[in-house]
């Protein structure tokens, strides 16, 4: 039996379904363990964030991108001590590309600037 199976079904079920060609799943459970809402939960698993690239987003706007990763991960959203709290970030190949190439020109930019500096 995993250690992680809610971490597991979300890995299973997205990769089945969106075919994404990213897929990071961050578990920060630990960062909310004493918030007063976790109190008295066993669950190691109750607060996730995902990064999804799939071509399955395409045409699509980021609340119908969330209400389909919603909708594949209900029972684990339903279940008791399953998750509590789910951080999306949802985009396509493209979108991926264009941030890719922009974080690109920022730290481009940003070394211009510090070379200027020490002139």
């Amino acid at each position: 039996m995993s250690i992680t199976p809610i971490e597991d079904s979300i890995r299973l079920k997205l990769t089945q379904s969106l075919n994404p060609s990213t897929l990071t799943i961050h578990n920060d459970s630990s960062l909310h363990a004493h918030h007063a809402a976790m109190r008295g939960s066993l669950s190691q698993e109750t607060h996730f964030r995902l990064e999804i690239t799939s071509d399955a987003f395409r045409s699509k706007m980021q609340p119908a991108r969330h209400r389909m990763v919603y909708a594949l991960l209900k029972e684990e959203l339903e279940k008791e001590g399953g998750i509590h709290a789910l951080q999306l970030k949802t985009r396509t190949r493209e979108e991926e590309e264009r941030q890719r190439i922009r974080e690109e020109q920022e730290k481009g930019e940003r070394l211009a600037d510090v070379d200027v500096e020490r002139a």
